[in-house]
């Protein structure tokens, strides 16, 4: 059941999202049945800087706070087939669009006309046309355009803007890395070792009696066990840093440039000058 044409008034503008609440776009217009006047198609801008407009049912539209929500994926709005938006869509274009998002499709009459708010809905556009000629000046032509269409007493002077946003992409990828190197390490320890001395002492009464307690004559050998200390090396792993990766957002200006179109107008009086001349 689509919305109504009250309840669509101010949809324009707003945003469209999937049903993962992931935006899909911008509306730029509804655009309504010609038979019943009901809303019936959505213009979204679906592209980078509004290089893109698909349309989009609105069968099952539903307005969810400040987004309409749709039940149609992002990536299947985005791949839809593309349309010109020139303010009717017709039968061929309305039966792939109903295909495309798998809905029924009748081969009654039943082009969607031109965006809400202008008029003509339901009825002939031929009807009432001041100069008979099929376009949307209905009722309110004061002469015949030259160029195309009849249009009121003015031009509109429209031109394009550039309009910049960002998009993010990803720039590439940093990992920590852990791996072990061997380097020589040299130092310096202090180490201690007994040496042999001899020592000779002269006979007194204080050694006397150790001095001839054995053999008066005799053959002997005495043993000293010398020592010495050698440098052990051992190996410990011990923790010395903790180390993570961090990220940080930097801001810098980049400039853009792109061509942009504008209209200009001009007077051209043709031969009234030289008929108001005396």
């Amino acid at each position: 059941m689509p919305p109504s044409l009250d309840a669509v008034r101010d949809w324009q503008g707003r945003t469209m999202v999937d049903p993962a609440g992931d935006n899909i776009g911008a509306i730029i217009d509804i655009y309504l049945d010609d038979d019943t006047g009901q809303p019936e198609w959505a213009l979204v801008n679906t592209g980078l800087f509004g290089t893109k407009a698909t349309f989009v049912p609105l069968v099952q539209a539903l307005a969810t706070g400040d987004s309409i929500r749709v039940p149609y994926e992002k990536t299947q709005v985005k791949d839809a087939p593309g349309m010109q938006a020139d303010g009717q869509l017709s039968r061929d274009d309305e039966a792939e669009l109903y295909r495309y998002y798998g809905l029924d499709y009748t081969d009654s009459h039943s082009d969607s006309g031109l965006p809400a708010g202008t008029t003509g809905q339901g009825r002939d556009p031929r009807d009432g046309d001041r100069d008979t000629v099929h376009d949307d000046a209905r009722n309110t032509a004061v002469g015949r355009d030259t160029s195309g269409p009849t249009t009121d007493d003015a031009m509109t002077r429209s031109e394009e803007e550039l309009r910049v946003g960002t998009e993010t992409r990803e720039r590439g990828r940093v990992r920590l890395r852990k791996y072990v190197t061997t380097e020589q390490v040299t130092t310096t320890v202090p180490v201690q070792r007994e040496e042999v001395r001899l020592e000779r002492e002269p006979i007194t009464d204080a050694n006397t009696d150790a001095a001839t307690s054995g053999p008066a004559i005799s053959e002997e050998e005495h043993e000293v066990v010398l020592h010495e200390e050698e440098p052990v090396v051992e190996k410990a792993a011990v923790p010395k840093e903790r180390v993570r990766l961090d990220k940080a957002t930097v801001t810098e200006e980049q400039q853009v440039g792109e061509e942009v179109r504008k209209e200009q107008i001009d007077l051209d009086k043709g031969d009234v000058d030289r008929r108001d001349r005396p």
